[in-house]
């Protein structure tokens, strides 16, 4: 890193804090660790055939909070509002917990429009106009980081991956980028709604944990947000190449500890 790029001592403070996040356990790891099951045994109370019908709820889902969420914030920068939203996810999602697979249908359109409209709030915090489409595209990009596919290979589990991976479905379909950019991350959240909706199956699990993993739900997002568009501020700021090599460096680092 040159001179000139060098980031100033609170940005680089700033992106170490992003890479930290970023780098931070899975959404499934601090699921298994809440309900306090290994991943396999969760998913046994996931009813036959119970799996595809929620992929295609989490895409009508994420379509409508798109839309939904973004526009139904004022675009004034402000400082984001966490707390809240993560009480109204509780509040869903202990009614979701209440009626198990049934309340599925009802309550995932409402924790999801909560938990982009936290995504877009951060967005907004850091600077970002929530009427451009680019800033919807790095909201959605959010819930990309929250489970892996099936379907993806090892390299698309690191950040910038992710960001490649979406990227090139937004390149690769111009005319339709937001129908193509909802299938692809939708299958990924679609694999952390699923872990959570078998884990609120359980017997003795009900509504109360029910609104525990929906706060948990949200706080990963609105952490993945502010990491996501920390980076994003920093890259409009330096370049995109000069970011990404800092966060490869501390990334590195981290893992050498």
């Amino acid at each position: 890193m040159s001179h000139a790029q060098r980031l100033t001592p609170t940005d680089q403070q700033d992106l170490e804090q992003a890479v930290q996040i970023l780098l931070s356990p899975t959404l499934t790891a601090k699921l298994t660790g809440v309900v306090g099951k290994p991943l396999d045994k969760i998913l046994e109370y996931l009813p036959r055939g119970m799996e595809s019908k929620i992929q295609v709820l989490v895409k009508t889902a994420l379509s409508k909070a798109a839309d939904a969420a973004l526009w139904s914030l004022g675009n004034e920068q402000k400082e984001a509002s966490p707390k809240w939203n993560k009480a109204y996810a509780a509040i869903s999602g202990g009614v979701g917990g209440f009626f198990g697979f049934t309340g599925l249908a009802v309550e995932l359109p409402v924790s999801t429009t909560i938990m982009m409209r936290a995504v877009a709030d951060i967005a907004r915090s850091e600077g970002f106009d929530l009427e451009d489409e680019d800033t919807k595209q790095a909201c959605l990009q959010v819930f990309a980081l929250g489970g892996e596919s099936k379907d993806d290979d090892a390299a698309e589990t690191t950040y910038y991956a992710m960001r490649l991976m979406t990227a090139e479905v937004i390149t690769t379909h111009a005319g339709k980028w937001l129908s193509s950019l909802l299938e692809k991350v939708a299958t990924r959240f679609g694999v952390v709604v699923t872990e959570k909706a078998a884990a609120q199956a359980i017997p003795i699990v009900g509504a109360a944990s029910g609104a525990l993993i929906n706060t948990m739900f949200t706080d990963f997002f609105q952490d993945m947000a502010r990491g996501h568009f920390t980076v994003k501020r920093l890259e409009k700021a330096y370049g995109f190449d000069t970011v990404k090599a800092e966060f490869n460096r501390i990334a590195a680092q981290k893992e050498l500890r």
